[in-house]
Formats: structure tokens, sequence, C-alpha cells
């Protein structure tokens, strides 16, 4: 790992959830996080280096990888542990594919953000696979059901089509402190 400082927004969420994808989209590149239909592909924590003191951090996914026990394990203590350990963690990215959102680990993931008081973004993401207002409702509906717990955003995405890339582009300045933003 790069040193404990500066400031870092990391990606966590669901194998095959988008996380790769949205990283891509937002920062305007095609291959920058690799892709894969397959999930489990990332098996470590990657660091992309937006300057000298900013970074996104691309999280192994949690879920249905189809790898041994021993390796998820591996993957929990490493999250736990990031997680829990990084000074210069500024924002987590909950990455959410909006046809199967608030699974059992994302709910585990948002209660240790909200103990540590980490401000969160649930990104839903696949939303051009819906109709307009079926996503509208379906975001709706989570964040009816996060709503309790405060310093919990939601936003609509899709790195296909690129729609909600400017408000998490505005979010992600203000957490990663860039100049001129509000």
């Amino acid at each position: 790992m790069p040193p404990d400082s500066g400031r870092e927004v990391a990606f966590a969420g669901r194998s095959n959830a988008g996380k790769s994808s949205a990283i891509n989209a937002l920062c305007h590149q095609n291959r920058l996080a690799r892709t894969s239909k397959t999930p489990g592909r990332t098996r470590q924590l990657i660091f992309f280096a937006l300057d000298e003191t900013r970074r996104l951090v691309d999280l192994p996914g949690y879920g249905y990888a189809k790898v041994s026990e021993t390796v998820k394990l591996q993957w929990q203590r490493l999250l736990a542990a990031y997680l829990e350990q990084r000074r210069s963690l500024a924002g987590l990215v909950v990455v959410m594919d909006i046809r199967h959102p608030l699974t059992a680990f994302d709910r585990q993931l948002l209660a240790w953000g909200r103990r540590t008081e980490l401000e969160m973004l649930l990104l839903l993401t696949k939303s051009d696979k819906l109709k307009r207002g079926a996503a509208r409702a379906e975001r709706d509906r989570v964040i009816q059901a996060v709503a309790a717990g405060g310093r919990v955003r939601v936003e609509l995405f899709s790195a296909r089509t690129r729609s909600g890339i400017e408000p998490v582009h505005a979010l992600l300045d203000r957490w990663l402190d860039v100049q001129g933003t509000v």
C-alpha cells in the first residue's frame, strides 16, 4: 500500500456490481481498472493515483466470487484492516447493482461505515438496465431503507451510458479536497 497520507476514496461492493467499470467511467478511461464478467477478478487492493496526494481504491468484491473459503476469509481480513485502520480514507463508495441492492454484505458494510462515521455513497450501478421510472423507484426505496443512518447519499449510475457521473464527481471532489469545490 502507498503511505497512509493524503486522501483516498475506496470503492467496495459485491462481486460484479460494477466497481471497476464505475472507476473507469469516473476517470474517463476504458481500461484503467480491469473489468471482467467473471466475479472475483479483483483480488487485492488496487490504488489509482490521481496525483501525489489523492487516490481511488478498488477493493476486492464480496459475495459470490468463485474462490475458496480460505481466499474469501483472507479478503475479509484485508478489507477489515484497510477500512478500520486507514487514516487517509475520506469516503466509501458502496457499489450495488440496482437490480440487487442492499444485500446482507452491503448492510454490514453500511453498518461499519456508520460506526466509524465515514461518509458514504451508495452507487446504484447498471441503472440503464431498468426503465427510468423503475430506476428512480428503486433509488427511492434504497433511500428509505438507509435514511435512519445519515451520512449516506444514494445516486443512480451507469458506466455504459455515463449517467450520474456529474453528481459523483462533485462528491468525490469534496471528499478528496480538490481545490475550488464547494
